[in-house]
């Protein structure tokens, strides 16, 4: 059997723009989505701290060390600029390997800084 198990976490990311008349999604931070392992046009869920509002999207690759977190289209009305939101990356693991599976746990400071990463 398959499950679907949390792979990756960006946690306390800020949204830094919101751009309504994009296409869709959420443009992330190269070196977050590194430290994350998330890919481009991967499928994540987007919680929203401040409203607690949730969201699936697909990632776009923002500037390496820009400190963006961008929400685009749609899912731009979930926020406002400021708002604190976690990142979630999952996988579909056999059983056995998603008994055995630490997520990567990404800390950010307010500007999106790392400030560990927890495997």
């Amino acid at each position: 059997m398959l499950r679907h198990i949390l792979r990756a976490k960006i946690h306390r990311a800020i949204v830094t723009g919101a751009d309504l008349n994009y296409e869709g999604s959420i443009t992330i931070d190269e070196t977050l989505m590194n430290a994350a392992g998330i890919l481009p046009h991967e499928k994540v869920h987007v919680l929203n701290i401040a409203n607690g509002k949730r969201a699936w999207t697909y990632v776009i690759k923002g500037k390496k060390d820009s400190g963006e977190i961008i929400m685009n289209g749609a899912i731009a009305r979930l926020v406002q600029v400021g708002d604190p939101i976690i990142i979630l990356s999952y996988g579909l693991l056999e059983e056995e390997q998603a008994r055995r599976i630490n997520p990567i746990v990404v800390l950010v400071d307010e500007n999106n800084k790392i400030i560990k990463i927890k495997k």
